[in-house]
């Protein structure tokens, strides 16, 4: 794998010390965030559209580059790093899930373990291990292309290439949000003992809060560019942050809508 991340241990894995990101013009899409993001946890950044998920998903691995403020990476800060280092060593999934169209499935599972010059044979072990994982059966599913694929398929597929080089961190931008609520439900059950079972430090981004709520060890809420509260999974039902409750609210309304359903 990428070695920069290879030597997280213990502590934390991500870190954020009064970043801003501010675009050309001046207008900051985040303000003075203060982050931890601990080895193994699954932070799932919560909010609206426009308060800063992705943003914040970007800066970890300098996709954008803070404008005030320091992030750290494994206790380093990320200037340290190479930013092709650091992106190889950090697994990246995005909504429908973004993979190469023209290249067949184990192609792109494979694309980071091969520009990390792994040995062929153990670059084909370790896709037929990820797709086993995520269950597409490689025999089935190998050598099919994106277009081949359902949508879930696709997802599972972009979660096997993030994982391919055994990266220990997993950043997570709204991955099943184009997909439809029976096969979303089923990925985020699997996503949930996958995550279990792996102990990878995952950022996850979503404006859903019951996706929050099920995949979260803990929910980092954003408003308008800024850190409006972080509470474990237990306590965000019973925090007290106007935002906070804005997004209980709605919880509770659908749930209504669902009793007169």
């Amino acid at each position: 794998m990428a070695q920069p991340i290879a030597g997280i241990q213990k502590g934390c894995a991500l870190e954020c010390r009064g970043v801003t990101y501010r675009l050309p013009s001046g207008t900051a899409l985040v303000s003075d965030l203060n982050l931890t993001v601990a080895r193994g946890e699954t932070l799932v950044l919560l909010g609206r559209s426009g308060s800063g998920k992705t943003t914040t998903l970007k800066l970890f691995n300098r996709l954008l580059e803070p404008s005030d403020g320091e992030i750290f990476i494994a206790g380093r800060p990320s200037s340290a790093w190479d930013p092709i280092q650091l992106r190889r060593g950090i697994g990246y999934v995005i909504q429908d899930a973004g993979l190469f169209p023209h290249w067949s499935v184990e192609r792109n599972v494979a694309l980071v373990p091969q520009l990390e010059h792994w040995p062929e044979e153990r670059i084909r072990a370790r896709v037929k291990e990820m797709l086993e994982l995520v269950g597409l059966p490689p025999a089935e599913f190998a050598t099919r292309r994106p277009s081949e694929l359902s949508g879930g398929q696709r997802q599972r597929v972009g979660v096997a290439r993030a994982l391919a080089a055994d990266q220990p961190i997993l950043l997570m931008d709204e991955p099943f949000g184009a997909l439809d609520p029976v096969t979303r439900a089923e990925l985020q059950r699997e996503f949930r003992v996958l995550a279990s079972r792996l102990e990878k430090t995952i950022v996850f981004v979503t404006h859903d809060v019951r996706e929050a709520l099920f995949l979260g060890t803990r929910i980092a809420l954003l408003a308008g560019g800024r850190l409006a509260g972080v509470h474990a999974r237990e306590e965000f039902l019973n925090a007290t942050e106007p935002e906070v409750r804005a997004f209980v609210a709605s919880l509770q309304l659908s749930r209504g809508d669902e009793e007169v359903r």
